[in-house]
């Protein structure tokens, strides 16, 4: 008899009995735990939702079998690196997803050297006069597509407040790790004018203020005078891009507010 795997994320404030009343329940369903991992916050409190279980804990609740994968939405710009890596870690099995759509404000042809499967693509070229209204066509597409998450791999335009919130939770941006130090247009251009010798990529969830979500996966690299700013883009934004999109697929992911809980491999 094949047995089927689950991922069970819940969230609740703190009191005893919680885990003795949920691994009951599983076992007395005929389930087996694999791996579990928790994290206490003691100033939370959020709501129910887990059956009788959730009534009596105030659970708010996600179970979803390993094998319904999240559907994810690329967007990008000129910069392909990031989408590239993740092309090719899905194309391997690393980051189990659906991808359900490739967006740009750049045309097919910028891209013409990169094998889209049978991704779609949608060319929303972006401009100060028509960005309402490209931005809601990008909502129709989420909505159509049933996208669990937008992944901003160097997408180079600025979303508005409005877009902002109602992406808040299921959009992830990576950046640069120089500010405050380093602000505007090419970062890695002034750090390395300055002789920086550490340098690093921060991926977050996207809010309405800039670059200051929850962040969700950091690193950090030497660089030498003999690095050129391209090299310092490249491979430190796409591996920490790659690490928080595969924490997310995984359900390693809590939003704890102003932060972000990571339950790592």
């Amino acid at each position: 008899m094949t047995s089927e795997n689950y991922y069970l994320t819940l969230t609740c404030p703190n009191k005893p009995g919680i885990v003795a009343a949920v691994s009951t329940y599983i076992f007395q369903a005929g389930g087996d735990i694999e791996e579990a991992q928790q994290f206490d916050d003691k100033a939370s409190t959020l709501r129910a939702g887990f059956v009788e279980i959730a009534k009596r804990f105030e659970l708010t609740w996600n179970l979803r079998a390993v094998k319904d994968l999240k559907r994810v939405l690329i967007m990008a710009s000129k910069l392909d690196h990031c989408l590239v890596d993740l092309l090719y870690r899905w194309r391997i099995g690393e980051l189990p997803m659906i991808i359900c759509g490739i967006v740009s404000n750049h045309p097919r042809e910028v891209y013409s050297s990169i094998d889209f499967f049978d991704i779609p693509f949608y060319h929303l070229p972006v401009t100060p006069e028509n960005k309402p209204e490209q931005e809601a066509k990008l909502l129709e597409i989420i909505a159509k597509e049933k996208v669990d998450m937008v992944i901003l791999a160097r997408y180079m335009q600025i979303l508005s407040d409005h877009l902002s919130k109602e992406l808040t939770g299921r959009c992830i941006n990576v950046h640069h790790s120089f500010l405050p130090s380093f602000k505007g247009a090419k970062p890695y251009h002034q750090a390395h004018a300055r002789g920086i010798k550490l340098i690093g990529a921060t991926a977050h969830f996207v809010t309405s203020d800039l670059d200051e979500g929850p962040i969700i996966e950091q690193d950090v690299t030497r660089v030498t005078h003999g690095d050129t700013p391209d090299d310092l883009v490249r491979d430190l934004e796409r591996t920490v891009l790659s690490r928080a999109l595969r924490y997310y697929l995984h359900d390693r992911v809590l939003n704890n507010g102003a932060t972000s809980v990571v339950f790592s491999d």
